[in-house]
């Protein structure tokens, strides 16, 4: 396994999950570790995105008269996830750049470094329903490749169970 590629590109490669029954147990946790990781990366992005999305969804509700609220009154609500059915996720992630396909880093890089909020109260309609429509686009896209990533998460856990279950360690020590 090249480790000069991303950690998404290594994982979504064939031979990560290849033969998994000949790796020594700690090449498979350290490559369930990296799963792990690039799925953590995936999930905090895609609750900015939600929140990013949720205070659109709010100024939409404002402005048709459903809020009486100001942003900033519900902004702790909003944020946390109070205002979104199902709540937040309180798993700890990491900050750092996502491990996405380009195409999505880009609308990424894009969303984090413009100033949407900073403009949400000057927009049109129109600009609104654009932004929650890239926005959702986007968190759609990180979502697929999440799944994607979960499911070889899941073939790597398999994995480990299975060698716990037969206690069968590293494959190098197993009896012939």
């Amino acid at each position: 396994m090249q480790t000069d590629r991303r950690r998404l590109d290594q994982i979504q490669d064939p031979d990560f999950t290849a033969d998994l029954d000949s790796l020594s147990l700690d090449d498979l946790r350290a490559r369930r570790d990296l799963a792990d990781d690039v799925e953590n990366e995936l999930s905090y992005y895609r609750r900015f995105l939600h929140g990013r999305l949720d205070l659109l969804a709010f100024e939409q509700r404002r402005r048709r008269g459903e809020e009486s609220r100001s942003l900033i009154d519900a902004l702790t609500e909003i944020l946390t996830g109070h205002d979104r059915a199902g709540g937040a996720s309180s798993r700890h992630l990491t900050t750092d750049a996502p491990d996405i396909p380009l195409q999505g880093r880009r609308h990424l890089d894009h969303v984090l470094g413009n100033d949407l909020m900073a403009r949400l109260g000057d927009m049109s309609e129109e600009e609104l329903s654009e932004a929650a429509s890239e926005l959702a686009d986007l968190e759609s896209e990180i979502s697929t490749v999440r799944q994607g990533v979960q499911a070889i998460l899941d073939q790597l856990h398999a994995e480990v169970i299975n060698r716990y279950k037969h206690d069968l360690g590293d494959p190098a020590l197993r009896p012939s």
